[in-house]
């Protein structure tokens, strides 16, 4: 399972973790429904400088985080265009929301720039939205675990839909054999 974050998780828990230049990739053990998963997870740099580097990192992925700060709205804008970007690369992928530093706008420290409601009403046609601290980890653990758990799900489904394909496949076969009189154009 790939997810391709803006941060891995021990830069969203750990606020001395130094800014990604590139790509970085980790690996975490995870599960979900009682079985374990190892989660590849690349976090790939947000400037713009590394904007073409970054797609590649895309390809292949089943989940991607998209974070910004609720007191930027340069990072919101930002953000909208980071989604074009995956969708252009990997347009079935999951993507979630992560509005960070929300100790600071718990604090005072921050003041709200990116509407609420705005942020409500995008994030209705992805798969969730989730307010982290790096400083605290808020809610990090659970933003990982709704993706897996997700994934999973996804999976599963795929898997009978493929056995039911698989099943109707053998069906037409037997019953093609069994009428081999007839034409079937």
């Amino acid at each position: 399972m790939n997810i391709v974050p803006t941060m891995t998780t021990e830069r969203l828990v750990n606020e001395k973790q130094p800014e990604t230049i590139g790509a970085a990739f980790c690996a975490k053990r995870m599960q979900s429904n009682g079985k374990d998963f190892n989660v590849g997870i690349w976090d790939t740099a947000g400037s713009e400088r590394y904007e073409a580097m970054t797609r590649m990192y895309y390809r292949g992925a089943h989940a991607a985080i998209i974070c910004y700060e609720a007191s930027s709205q340069a990072s919101w804008t930002r953000l909208r265009h980071w989604l074009q970007e995956l969708r252009t690369v990997e347009e079935d992928c999951k993507v979630y929301l992560c509005c960070t530093k929300k100790d600071l706008l718990d604090s005072g420290a921050a003041q709200r720039e990116v509407d609420e409601e705005i942020v409500a009403t995008y994030s209705q046609g992805l798969r969730g939205h989730f307010l982290t601290s790096s400083k605290t980890g808020e809610n990090v653990d659970e933003l990982f675990q709704k993706i897996v758990d997700d994934c999973v799900a996804d999976m599963r489904v795929m898997k009978g839909v493929e056995e039911a394909r698989v099943q109707l496949q053998k069906e037409d076969a037997a019953y093609r054999a069994k009428h081999k009189d007839y034409c079937f154009c």
